[in-house]
């Protein structure tokens, strides 16, 4: 008896999970670990006294994180494709109780490091959970599902942070790591229990070489980003990393383009859907991350500035919570407008979403109620931009390349919320006001950075304008059964 057919014989004594079971498992899998990427805002400003340590050194303690999950995400994404995706996700939540245990236990800033560190290195849950909806949801489920999972991203980054504050204000500030670690022991053990292992694999030799050669470009080229403006735009370490990341990412695209299994398929990347949607995702992250770096600080700044609210880090947070609510109420209505008109309709929609929140916030920067209103809106115009882009993505790869596809568009998000932290930080350390002997932003400077908001969203809608038009018959990817899913692929690329 062949391999296929004893997979049936298997789930008959043990019947698979529900798909609505594997689907809150897996969202709940995403929530934690974006949880873990807000974790050490309301402690950023005590660090310095918390590890003994200079404040430009304990900045590591969020550096570290994003470099790591730079380099997990596309890795563990494609590991996933060729050793199971089931097995990378509990992978990626050992290293997320691995770290977080480490930084529990941490009074010094090295082991933090390493903490976070290795918290980062769980980044790739998400794109892995979208890759393994596709191999085991039918067809007709996978748009809405696509889009919760993808929303889980936005819900626990808004309720992590009034979540962390309310602990690091009740708590010793290791109850927020120990929290972390709980959490990621849930998620593990339901995945473990819960979530099938897909069957659906590419097999093949690692590219160990490639994989090298990409985290070499992508940490030169992150590191020159959120460092720059500590270190100096115009310094030569600044530019020296620039210029090595331009180096090293132009020789391992050459490289990947030769060998014959490699980590990143350039060529499925450059098909137009796939890279017209990986650079929208650019603009879209920057959007989005510059709520973040606004709405917290406006409600945080002293009234004396003529413009600050004078509000506490839980009431920041409190405020940006419903924000992640709208995205998880409004991703079945994403679902549904891009099985009815396409996803490229939908993320278009997001974007202009997002740009009219921004311009709401230009104008309405007075009132607590103001900023929940802001945040709702471009919480549902991130709703819509998250769930379209997998289905993009999968609509135009096959399934074998599901994980490496998502994870790679996670990162392009991830590019652009790192781009979105060195504008704003340049722009509000440029436009400031003197408080007495203190120096801050000036409301003109937070509205620039808004404006930038509104500029990102709608480059964002534009370059979705270039996505190839679709017929909204096949907008929802399709099954991985048979091997359809890379016929369904190559048959829309021919279509573009």
């Amino acid at each position: 008896m062949s391999d296929e057919p004893s997979r049936p014989a298997a789930t008959a004594e043990a019947p698979p999970p529900r798909p609505n079971t594997v689907v809150a498992v897996l969202a709940f899998a995403g929530i934690v670990v974006s949880l873990m990427q807000t974790l050490v805002i309301p402690i950023v400003t005590e660090l310095p006294q918390l590890l003994h340590a200079s404040p430009s050194d304990t900045a590591w303690a969020i550096t570290a994180t994003l470099l790591a999950a730079a380099v997990a995400t596309p890795v563990t994404g494609r590991l996933g494709d060729m050793y199971g995706k089931r097995r990378m996700l509990l992978f990626s939540m050992c290293m997320l109780v691995v770290g977080s245990v480490t930084a529990a236990l941490s009074d010094s800033l090295t082991p933090m490091i390493v903490g976070r560190a290795l918290q980062g290195l769980s980044s790739g849950v998400i794109p892995l959970g979208i890759a393994i909806l596709r191999d085991e949801l039918p067809a007709e489920r996978l748009g809405s599902a696509t889009a919760v999972i993808s929303a889980s991203l936005g819900v626990g980054g808004a309720l992590g942070l009034p979540t962390a504050a309310a602990i690091a204000d009740t708590f010793d500030w290791h109850v927020l790591f120990w929290t972390s670690a709980a959490l990621g022991v849930v998620a593990a053990v339901l995945v473990l229990v819960l979530v099938p292992e897909s069957a659906e694999r590419t097999g093949g030799r690692f590219d160990l070489p490639g994989a090298v050669g990409m985290a070499a470009g992508l940490i030169c080229l992150l590191l020159a980003i959120s460092k720059g403006a500590d270190w100096g735009w115009a310094s030569g370490t600044t530019l020296g990393l620039f210029a090595a990341a331009v180096v090293v990412l132009s020789v391992w695209g050459v490289y990947e383009l030769r060998v014959g299994e490699p980590l990143v398929d350039l060529r499925t990347t450059a098909r137009r859907q796939v890279l017209v949607t990986n650079l929208a995702s650019v603009a879209i992250g920057f959007a989005m991350f510059a709520m973040s770096l606004v709405i917290p600080q406006v409600l945080q700044m002293p009234e004396q500035t003529g413009y600050g609210l004078g509000r506490s880090m839980l009431t920041a947070g409190l405020v940006m919570a419903p924000s992640g609510l709208v995205m998880m109420a409004l991703a079945p209505v994403s679902a549904i407008v891009s099985r009815a008109r396409g996803p490229k309709v939908t993320l278009m929609i997001g974007a202009l979403i997002v740009a009219a929140g921004y311009a709401l916030d230009i104008a309405l920067m007075d009132q607590v109620w103001h900023f929940v209103l802001v945040s709702c809106v471009i919480g549902a115009g991130i709703g819509f931009t998250y769930g379209s882009m997998p289905a993009l993505i999968m609509g135009a790869v096959p399934p074998s390349e599901t994980g490496a596809a998502n994870s790679l568009n996670t990162l392009m998000r991830s590019i652009g919320t790192s781009v979105a932290s060195a504008v704003a930080g340049v722009v509000l350390a440029h436009m400031t006001m003197s408080l007495g002997p203190v120096t801050l932003p000036s409301e003109d400077g937070f509205r620039t950075v808004l404006i930038t908001g509104v500029a990102a969203s709608l480059l964002g809608f534009v370059i979705a304008a270039f996505i190839p038009r679709r017929r909204p018959a096949d907008a929802e990817p399709a099954p991985a059964s048979g091997g359809s899913g890379g016929r369904a692929a190559e048959v829309s690329e021919a279509k573009a």
